[in-house]
């Protein structure tokens, strides 16, 4: 599993995360290219999730069906005041959305009608 966070991304998660709390990211249907990107700060990983990225004090953790979407994943971070906060790309990405908010991936999922067939 590739992902990388940028220097500036690190430094704000650093800053941010308590000792015991970490990033979930999962995948949601969502935006009109079918899929969006959902991070939170948590500290209690639920029973179908697992810790898939560390780096320094950062830890990232998904749910199953997720993981296979956070391959690739381009984490950095924007203190402007429209579009801020954490962004995120992905190199597989196959289509995005106008603002950029939702994407597609190649080869998977396919999103027919509006509603993504994972």
């Amino acid at each position: 599993m590739k992902i990388t966070i940028t220097a500036k991304a690190e430094a704000m998660l650093t800053n941010k995360l308590a000792a015991d709390q970490f990033l979930r990211i999962t995948v949601k249907e969502g935006g009109c290219a079918g899929l969006t990107y959902d991070a939170k700060i948590a500290s209690e990983i639920k029973k179908d999730e697992d810790i898939v990225h560390t780096t320094g004090v950062i830890r990232i953790v998904t749910d199953e069906k997720s993981t296979p979407f956070l391959n690739g994943l381009v984490i950095d971070f924007s203190d402007e005041l429209i579009n801020g906060g954490l962004q995120f790309t992905n190199a597989n990405t196959k289509s995005t959305c106008g603002c950029g908010q939702s994407f597609n991936l190649s080869g998977f999922p396919k999103v027919e009608g509006g509603k993504c067939k994972i």
